[in-house]
């Protein structure tokens, strides 16, 4: 046993006697003798043939947008290959002969190279994590055209499209691809004056680009899939995106009853990471050449793809909340300029960036004839003087005496559709006396009640206040200032006694048997109250007898470039539900006939309605005429990033403005200032073919305010959906 203590430990001071000096002089020579001396690092020896691995590390942050060169050990020189995932230390670096600082992150080989023009020594590969290629060259591409699109980082738009792994679904064979299938009949694209030569090009190995006005009723499904069978005849690859679920779950069980099993996957949530994860690798690995699913899947990795289908694309949901917030339309265009693929742009409405593409002609209008129009579409109901002349309410009141008839006669028939634009019992209170909305004490939030028997409660914080009381009156009763989906469900039963009342919308709503957003309901006289794009459809019948599109005025009335879009996009969808008119179907719509909404409601003439709202917007130049890109964040850091970044001569700076405080206690929004803080925004304007342009010069500016580790950063977002 030696003297020396061992190095963990603490060394003891020298005992005895002897100067201060002396004795710390003592005790440093000690110390360097039992201090472990450092050993050089031990080499791996690298990969001979390639030994360079130049690696996407997931750091999603813009000045960091670039690819890390690393050494490849002999021991992973068949595994590390493009496109499989990798683990690497981030920002080690050699000191003294050892390996000091940095941390072990993933990410991605984009490529091996023979050497690497990085002057230092470089650090090896930590660990292959799995040997399935998951980034293609071909991801990569589209993942990098979107990133520059949004002034995103490449490394975030990648985390949107690539699954994260799960060992045990790499571990499962995928099937063997099937042949291509037979070219289907036209079927349900007959009512179309174009549909049958849209799906003849594709079948030819075509790409025809169309944007499709669907006919109201359940066969939109049945002709997606049509559209999708023709292009895989062709041998060419689908992807297909739709807004939720539920629309996705249709289309794939109309795909499935047109072609069988095994020709597509259904790329949702609700699958569960492994399951989902496996589909994927089943698309990737080339057994599936056509996938049906939500958001995400507009990233699937389908091989030479034919057709790109976008159902709906005016519903917020195919914008993606995460950084650079890519629009899945926008995404699948692009993906169809770069692969010469098919474009079908569908749905019961048309957007103002749908009648572009018609106008410019880089898509052909698929629409039906008048005739086809008239057959298919319920008796639209508004209004009129008559109905005014006789009912003194009719223009106040949430159910008119028009409404109400419709609403019974329907009844005998089938069971009756209402739609109402907010959710809960009664989701804003006001004075009784003065009207003057109900607020928390406490945080100022707005009052709300859950049910007719529970006090007030704050929707910011929660708590409830029985005692409340006007603080600018001195009133002590609240009166219903919006009614939500239980309130009106509670309120027509009365109208009703004896009929079966449903409710369905997200967040609480849900129906008798707990499921908040049911997809179907019996054909039986009954009530369905639902939020918009949560309504149920009728299983194994005509549709509604008929349909209520009540608070017509609170959507008409939100704030927003989009706010007439958006209602008629809601009223076609619900009214698209409900069975003929030549079957009884009706539907009333108790707003202002004069307004443009309600009158291309009338018409069913969704695609007028969008090319009215693109002269107007070209009119004021605003997108899609335009490319709009929304900085916000501290005054100072607006100001710094507009000030640092070059934009193109033609570009304009709208504002800055002032953004509404969020309240203390308020719950804070993604993109929105803490409680308290003041926020501005610009906008930044720029004519089409100087987008890139612009998004160029603002993620430049945007990395140099990272690099330099300011304290306040403003955000960017391209392509805002709401710029008003």
């Amino acid at each position: 046993m030696t003297g020396e203590p061992p190095p963990d430990r603490p060394v003891p001071r020298p005992a005895g006697g002897g100067s201060g000096a002396a004795r710390a002089a003592e005790q440093l020579a000690l110390l360097r003798e039992t201090a472990p001396r450092p050993r050089p690092a031990r080499r791996r020896p690298l990969a001979e043939d390639r030994p360079v691995a130049r690696v996407l590390v997931d750091k999603g942050l813009v000045h960091l947008d670039r690819y890390f060169d690393y050494a490849v050990p002999a021991a992973m020189a068949e595994t590390a290959l493009p496109g499989v995932r990798v683990r690497v230390r981030f920002g080690a670096g050699e000191r003294g002969g050892r390996r000091e600082g940095g941390r072990l992150v993933d990410g991605f080989v984009v490529g091996r190279l023979a050497e690497s023009d990085f002057p230092g020594r470089l650090a090896p590969l930590a660990r292959v994590l799995s040997s399935e290629p998951v980034l293609s060259p071909e991801l990569l591409d589209l993942c990098r055209a979107v990133a520059d699109r949004y002034a995103g980082s490449l490394a975030d738009v990648v985390q949107l499209a690539v699954p994260p792994r799960m060992a045990r679904a790499e571990r499962i064979d995928s099937p063997a691809p099937l042949p291509p299938p037979p070219a289907p009949d036209p079927g349900g694209w007959n009512r179309y004056p174009r549909g049958p030569a849209y799906l003849e090009s594709l079948a030819g190995g075509g790409s025809p680009r169309a944007v499709w006005t669907a006919l109201p009723g359940p066969g939109w499904p049945d002709e997606l899939a049509r559209a999708a069978a023709a292009c895989l005849a062709s041998g060419r690859g689908v992807v297909a995106v739709l807004p939720d679920g539920r629309t996705a779950a249709r289309a794939d069980a109309a795909l499935t009853a047109l072609l069988g099993p095994d020709r597509h996957v259904l790329l949702t949530a609700d699958a569960g990471p492994e399951a989902r994860y496996r589909r994927w690798l089943a698309v990737s690995r080339g057994s599936v050449r056509a996938v049906i699913g939500t958001r995400a899947a507009m990233f699937a990795p389908v091989r030479d793809p034919g057709l790109v289908i976008c159902w709906d694309d005016g519903d917020a949901s195919h914008g993606d909340d995460r950084a650079p917030h890519p629009h899945a339309r926008e995404v699948l265009l692009l993906r169809a300029a770069r692969a010469g693929a098919g474009v079908l742009l569908g749905g019961h409405a048309c957007t103002a960036e749908g009648a572009r593409l018609m106008t410019t002609g880089w898509a052909a209008p698929l629409t039906p004839d008048r005739s086809a129009v008239r057959a298919a579409a319920p008796l639209i109901r508004t209004l009129g003087d008559d109905d005014r002349a006789g009912d003194e309410a009719a223009h106040t009141a949430r159910l008119p005496t028009l409404a109400w008839r419709i609403a019974r006669d329907a009844l005998r028939l089938g069971p009756v559709l209402v739609q109402v634009p907010r959710r809960g019992y009664v989701p804003a209170l006001s004075c009784d006396r003065c009207r003057e909305p109900a607020r928390c004490p406490a945080c100022r939030g707005p009052l709300a009640a859950d049910a007719p028997d529970t006090p007030p409660a704050c929707g910011w914080c929660g708590s409830a206040h029985p005692d409340w009381h006007c603080p600018a009156c001195g009133g002590r009763r609240a009166r219903a200032r919006a009614v939500g989906v239980r309130r009106t469900a509670e309120e027509l039963g009365r109208a009703f006694p004896g009929i079966p009342v449903r409710t369905s919308g997200r967040g609480g709503e849900g129906g008798n048997d707990g499921n908040d957003v049911p997809d179907e309901v019996p054909d039986t006289p009954a009530l369905v109250v639902s939020t918009p794009g949560a309504e149920p459809r009728v299983a194994d019948g005509p549709g509604y007898a008929a349909a209520l599109l009540l608070d017509g005025r609170v959507l008409l009335n939100r704030p927003g470039l989009r706010a007439g879009e958006e209602t008629l996009r809601r009223w076609l969808g619900a009214a698209a539900l409900v069975r003929p008119a030549g079957e009884g179907g009706a539907v009333v719509v108790p707003a202002e006939p004069t307004l443009r909404p309600v009158q291309a409601l009338v018409r069913w003439d969704p695609v007028g309605f969008a090319e009215r709202e693109l002269a107007d917007r070209t009119e004021l130049a605003f997108p899609p005429v335009s490319r709009m890109a929304a900085v916000s964040g501290p005054p100072e850091a607006v100001r710094r990033l507009l000030e640092g970044a070059e934009l193109p001569p033609e570009a304009e700076i709208l504002g800055p403005v002032e953004l509404p405080r969020t309240p203390p206690g308020a719950p804070r929004r993604p993109g929105a200032p803490a409680p308290g803080e003041q926020w501005e925004r610009a906008l930044v304007r720029v004519p089409p073919g100087r987008g890139s342009e612009m998004a160029r010069a603002l993620r430049a500016s945007l990395a140099a305010r990272l690099a330099r580790r300011e304290r306040e950063i403003a955000r960017v977002r391209v392509d805002p959906r709401e710029i008003g």
